[in-house]
């Protein structure tokens, strides 16, 4: 029976209508989706609801394709095409490929795990076109032209039937290592993994040229780590390739399992978040000059256990902002990335309770933590909360909404004019440290637009 395919956008509710593939019990006679539904829903990837008239999905910062039942659920980007793979390719440091070029594919209909394989395979046949890397490796073999080292212990146990080969430890040049074959697993993944006939087509050929040159492996953790660990400067080529396939490794069916009931499910769900934060990371380290940027660095001291009332000896709980700017070991700036378009939607209760502990935790100064989100919408500004005294209503912290759009992004990384260092330079701070006259805002002690948020939600 074909899927039935449902479409949606990240952070969009689909509800079901009369008509809709959601309608009606959909996931009635099928325990392994209600039970991947479940996990789904409590792992926060996509919250997915029965109703007594259908499923209701709701999506968040996940994108991608996977399975349901008899449903075939897409959650796409907003951002899409050239712009998408542009980000992708600077967030992660992939090469600037020709990827479409060949096969006159519309970047702006690929799925986000196509646009991932469209660049897997162009790197692919990048290092097929230069010569697959070779390296010398072990090899015990009986030779009756003994190359290498003989193996005097072996042969006394062949000896009686050896004839005129002796056992021989050589290390011929060879294809057939670590991460070409990690490279052909992951060229076999990704053809499993798209739906796209002709990509797919693709993949499965660059795949087939492996035949002859290596050992075929199940590609799994232990052996993609090895690859990883095995890289150096003579095989740095590999590493887009090797950061792609893990991309698709940690996405694909393994990852949308139940740790305690493992449920199959041909599908892919990629957690924005994480590009978005290797975009900013990159971008403020690159262009932030005169400071330090630290990704993910413990604030320590702001929660402490009693240890005269800790009997189960736990932990102090942690604070770990994503992006700390520090200047002479001072820090300058908190910076938290949230894929969510604050302009548009509301601000979680979550997102500020923990942004408002950001900004209480620091020691001294002005105390404020700022919050970077993506936007599409030009008219998107700053918006600023302040954390007030309930009794005397003086602010004791700032909570700063920074949007980024991401659009603007795209076209200042692929600037190359004579100012255009300038001007991310110039980006780069806004995003870090707001507008020039940030500091005559609103001083906290009355209600004007810069303090109220009306948009949190409760």
């Amino acid at each position: 029976m074909t899927a039935q395919i449902v479409n949606l956008i990240e952070w969009e509710t689909r509800e079901p209508s009369k008509g809709s593939p959601l309608a009606g019990p959909v996931l009635a006679g099928h325990p392994a989706a209600q039970r991947l539904a479940e996990t789904l829903t409590r792992d926060g990837r996509i919250e997915i609801l029965e109703l007594a008239r259908g499923l209701e999905l709701r999506a968040s910062s996940y994108v991608g394709r996977f399975a349901l039942g008899e449903l075939l659920i897409t959650i796409r980007p907003k951002i899409s095409g050239m712009p998408l793979m542009n980000l992708l390719r600077y967030a992660y440091r992939l090469r600037q490929l020709d990827l479409f070029e060949e096969v006159g594919y519309a970047t702006s209909q690929a799925s986000f795990e196509d646009l991932l394989i469209y660049q897997l395979a162009a790197e692919s046949s990048e290092l097929l076109s230069r010569g697959l890397h070779r390296d010398y490796l072990r090899t015990e073999s009986m030779l009756a032209s003994p190359r290498g080292r003989i193996d005097f212990g072996g042969y006394m146990q062949v000896a009686a039937n050896a004839g005129v080969a002796l056992p021989c430890v050589h290390y011929p040049r060879s294809e057939n290592t670590c991460l070409n074959q990690v490279l052909h697993g992951g060229l076999e993944l990704a053809a499993r993994m798209t739906l796209d006939r002709e990509l797919g087509g693709r993949v499965r050929r660059l795949a087939k040229s492996f035949t002859g040159r290596i050992t075929p492996k199940e590609l799994d953790t232990a052996g993609f780590t090895e690859a990883w660990h095995s890289l150096d400067r003579r095989t740095s080529a590999y590493r887009p390739a090797l950061t792609l396939i893990q991309m698709l490794l940690n996405t694909q069916g393994v990852a949308l399992t139940d740790t305690k009931s493992p449920i199959p499910a041909a599908g892919f769900l990629f957690d924005m978040n994480r590009f978005f934060q290797a975009i900013l990371s990159r971008f403020l380290g690159e262009n932030l000059l005169g400071y330090e940027i630290q990704d993910e660095r413990v604030l320590r001291g702001v929660f402490s256990y009693d240890p005269a009332n800790n009997p189960r000896i736990h932990r102090s709980p942690l604070l770990r902002p994503d992006f700390l700017v520090l200047r002479n070991r001072k820090a300058e700036a908190t910076l938290d990335a949230k894929y969510r378009d604050l302009w548009e939607r509301n601000l979680p209760r979550e997102m500020l309770y923990q942004l408002a502990l950001y900004a209480l935790g620091q020691e001294s100064g002005r105390r404020r933590a700022t919050i970077i989100y993506p936007t599409l919408e030009d008219a998107a500004r700053q918006q600023i909360i302040f954390v007030k005294d309930p009794l005397r209503g003086t602010s004791k912290a700032e909570i700063i909404l920074r949007p980024v759009n991401l659009l603007k992004l795209d076209l200042l990384l692929r600037d190359k004019g004579v100012h255009a260092q300038r001007n991310r330079i110039e980006f780069a701070t806004r995003l870090a440290f707001g507008e020039p006259h940030y500091a005559s805002t609103n001083c906290g002690r009355c209600n004007c637009a810069a303090g109220e948020l009306s948009s949190v939600q409760t």
